[in-house]
């Protein structure tokens, strides 16, 4: 079977699902799980998995020797993802979601801010909701915990109602097909790194906050003016930081306000008003609005999804 062709743009996020070689056998009721990779790192894409297989494949999958990628070798993932490739009785799906969009999600104003909770659990539903208008028929799944557990699998049981939903920590560890998500999510995040590296020779490290290799590249590599490119996610402390030591930069805006507020300060020693005729104007003013049923505000509860 094919693998992902990474795009030589990492700015945008996108999604791959492996065509199914036999989609009759995937018509029969069928596990699915779902992990991730990279959600830590301060450089590079967040990678959500989920792979699937006929219920009736469930015990065969348990002797495939998966496990929680983050246990393996780089070397191991990799022949074991070129075993989930060849095996005709599972299927994957990853959702790349890059720096930049992870980034633009969570430093939006706080009223609307879009945090990697929400984010991780819209591309875990859309991953669900793509797999399942692809006709396969998802009889159970099995999720690696963001967040609580509980509420989590009370939203997903809400979402898709008539599946069996277990949500659990460390079910990487725990469910075979999870394990196996776990393995497509690891290698699709490494491979975006080798693809996408700036460093030129991998010396910008595994993308965390905790390797020094990362920390050293960061230091070496912030522009005083404009900072990183878009692989780096400048809604990270460790980012903001090293940010804070560049140079201030004065928008128009920044002045346009300014103006405003002096304009206003010293527009009131013009005023000819007394107290009473303002408040005479502005009660006319407010008498003379009309009265609507619209609401100008923002719609609540609407999330971002991912697809």
């Amino acid at each position: 079977m094919d693998k992902p062709n990474i795009p030589q743009n990492p700015f945008d996020s996108f999604s791959y699902h492996e065509p199914l070689e036999s989609p009759e056998e995937f018509a029969e009721p069928c596990i699915l799980g779902v992990d991730e990779a990279g959600r830590g790192p301060v450089i590079g894409p967040m990678v959500y998995a989920c792979a699937f297989c006929p219920l009736s494949y469930k015990d065969t999958l348990a002797k495939a020797g998966y496990n929680d990628s983050k246990q393996l070798t780089a070397a191991t993932r990799s022949n074991l993802l070129d075993v989930v490739r060849a095996d005709p009785h599972v299927s994957w799906a990853v959702t790349v979601m890059s720096a930049r969009d992870i980034s633009s999600g969570m430093l939006r104003p706080k009223t609307s801010a879009y945090n990697l909770n929400n984010q991780a659990h819209d591309v875990t539903i859309a991953l669900i909701q793509q797999t399942l208008q692809r006709g396969v028929n998802i009889a159970e799944i099995y999720v690696d915990t963001v967040g609580p557990p509980a509420s989590y699998q009370d939203k997903l049981s809400r979402r898709f109602p008539g599946i069996k939903i277990t949500v659990a920590k460390k079910a990487d560890s725990l469910y075979p097909i999870v394990s196996a998500a776990s393995i497509c999510a690891k290698v699709t995040r490494d491979e975006c790194l080798v693809v996408h590296d700036e460093s030129g020779n991998g010396s910008w490290g595994s993308g965390y906050p905790s390797d020094p290799r990362t920390v050293a590249w960061l230091k070496s590599s912030v522009d005083p003016l404009f900072g990183y490119s878009g692989q780096v996610r400048f809604s990270w402390s460790t980012v903001t930081d090293l940010l804070s030591a560049g140079r201030d930069v004065k928008w128009a805006d920044d002045y346009d306000e300014e103006a405003k507020k002096k304009a206003k300060g010293v527009g009131r020693y013009f005023s000819n008003e007394s107290k009473e005729e303002k408040e005479d104007r502005k009660k006319m003013k407010l008498e003379e609005l009309s009265v609507s049923n619209l609401w100008y505000g923002k719609p609540g509860g609407k999330k971002d999804l991912w697809m």
